[in-house]
C-alpha cells in the first residue's frame, strides 16, 4: 500500500503544472487504476474510460476496422498490442481526419501480461464469430 502511495505521488510530483492536460489527467488515472488491477477489470479499467471522452467512435467500430484489416485474431491482437505499446499514426487504422481530431493515443503503461488480457477481453467481447449461432 505504502509503495502505491510513493507511485501516485511520484506521478503527480513529477508532471509539472504545464503539463497537467486533460489527457494526462485521463493518464494519471489509468495509471492509478492499473495499479488495483485484481479489484477491476483491466479492459474495463484501462481502456473504456479514454474512450468515453467524446470520441465520435466506439470500440467496436475501432475492433471492426482492425478485423476488417488485419482479419484473424493472431494478426488482430499482435497488431494491436504494438500499437498500444508505441502508437503511431502510420500504424494506426484510424482516418487521417479521426487522428487530426483526437491525435494518437499515448504509449500504454500496461504491462505485456496485462495488455494481453485486456486485448482477449476485447477480441471476446467484439469478436462477431462469438455472436454467430
Amino acid at each position: 500500500m505504502i509503495l502505491r502511495i510513493v507511485i501516485i505521488m511520484w506521478i503527480f510530483f513529477s508532471l509539472s503544472i504545464a503539463e497537467v492536460t486533460e489527457r494526462t489527467e485521463r493518464n494519471i488515472t489509468i495509471a492509478i487504476n492499473s495499479m488495483n488491477l485484481e479489484e477491476t477489470n483491466i479492459y474495463e479499467g484501462n481502456c473504456v474510460p479514454c474512450h468515453k471522452y467524446g470520441m465520435s467512435t466506439t470500440l467496436e467500430r475501432m475492433f471492426m476496422k482492425y478485423l476488417k484489416e488485419y482479419s484473424g485474431e493472431l494478426s488482430v491482437k499482435a497488431t494491436l498490442k504494438q500499437f498500444l505499446k508505441n502508437p503511431t499514426k502510420e500504424d494506426s487504422v484510424m482516418s487521417k481526419l479521426f487522428l487530426d481530431r483526437f491525435s494518437v493515443k499515448e504509449k500504454s503503461f500496461l504491462s505485456d501480461e496485462d495488455l494481453d488480457k485486456a486485448i482477449d477481453i476485447y477480441w471476446d467481447l467484439y469478436n462477431v464469430r462469438n455472436k454467430l449461432e
